[in-house]
């Protein structure tokens, strides 16, 4: 990875935008070529002005790929994109640029451009951010704890970055926000098309962002290609659940690939869901069952978790030792209660919205 050209004005940042936009829309122009390309001759802008002579010495470019730089109809596109931006709202942020995320500096082949909706946090080479993936088809156990880890990150200022799918990713998107926290949803679209229909008000409430033109619709290979953005943007990456050969999966070996840390929920044995993260905990994952286990691995301190209400002495010491799953058995170790006392403290905090009862376990709502 090059270091970003410099552009003192905002002209020339205007300029280089356009002209990465431009490449963007060249045919068979991916990430990897771009960064050649910058790589070789140091800007976008002046990649463009090249001649073919110069340009046919640029690695990764064959004859097909070159008969298309510095054609019309790509910088036309690009053109019409910008003015598309303005009327929807929506921030384009260029490699090189001022506001570019510093982390994806972790990738091979990051975004020549971003498209970014809403208001988005400096992303420095290791931010303070937490990417939580998992599977759609989530076990209530895995949701009912996605929900308690990322309100618990939201409430010690760490970010929460996901995908926006169902399942995990809108669990944690969800008690993000609820709990007061910033989050931000990498799309494997457009960010003007949020391809689940139930998430639409859910998205309205997150910062997008997505490597992709406006208008551009769902499509299954572009998804793989997001999870590198979730792993290279997040200091570490959570792994709920999650088979083997998954997309959680891939997002932790991308998360590996750009040298961050790998965490990891236990699952219930025998479901196949908690087969990746079984896997991964093997490989050397952080096993991961509160919050503290992630703060203590990034060395961020403490965790701020939400203030206990005020309840009956039996319940709040109940709740108190609900900071990760926990079996009947280990709460009534922590609390030294008798099983009757205990089943009642429970009854009652369930009752209330704060406790629930899933697969086997208590967990803090």
């Amino acid at each position: 990875m090059i270091s970003g050209p410099s552009f003192s004005t905002p002209s020339q940042q205007a300029e280089e935008l356009l002209a990465l936009l431009t490449l963007r829309f060249t045919p068979r122009m991916g990430p990897r070529r771009i960064q050649s390309l910058l790589e070789r001759f140091g800007s976008a802008r002046a990649a463009l002005n090249m001649p073919l002579t110069e340009l046919r010495h640029t690695p990764g470019l064959d004859s097909k790929t070159l008969e298309g730089i510095g054609t019309a109809k790509p910088a036309q596109q690009a053109e019409a994109e910008l003015d598309k931006l303005v009327r929807a709202g929506v921030t384009l942020l260029g490699w090189g640029l001022p506001g570019y995320p510093a982390a994806l500096d972790a990738l091979g082949d990051p975004p020549a451009v971003l498209w970014v909706l809403g208001p988005l946090p400096e992303l420095p080479t290791v931010p303070r951010v937490i990417g939580v993936v998992g599977t759609r088809a989530a076990s209530p156990h895995a949701l009912a704890l996605t929900r308690q880890l990322a309100a618990d990150l939201a409430r010690s200022d760490v970010t929460v970055i996901s995908g926006l799918g169902r399942g995990i990713d809108t669990a944690a998107h969800r008690a993000s926000l609820e709990a007061g926290g910033l989050s931000i949803g990498i799309l494997g679209s457009a960010v003007n098309m949020i391809y689940s229909q139930e998430n639409t008000a859910l998205a309205s409430k997150l910062t997008l962002m997505s490597e992709y033109p406006l208008g551009t619709g769902p499509a299954t290979h572009h998804f793989p290609i997001r999870n590198r953005l979730i792993a290279a943007l997040s200091a570490g990456t959570l792994v709920m659940e999650g088979e083997l050969k998954s997309g959680s999966l891939i997002t932790a070996t991308h998360a590996l690939e750009c040298g961050r840390t790998v965490f990891a929920v236990p699952g219930l044995a025998g479901d196949p869901r908690a087969a990746g993260p079984h896997r991964l905990i093997r490989d050397g994952a952080v096993l991961t069952e509160s919050v503290q286990d992630i703060l203590n691995e990034m060395g961020w301190g403490q965790a701020r978790t939400a203030p206990l209400p005020d309840l009956p002495p039996d319940q709040a010491r109940v709740l108190a030792a609900l900071n990760a799953p926990s079996t009947l058995d280990s709460v009534q170790a922590a609390t030294g209660l008798g099983l009757p006392e205990l089943q009642t403290a429970l009854v009652m905090l369930q009752l209330q919205g704060l406790a629930e009862e899933v697969g086997g376990r208590w967990v803090r709502r």
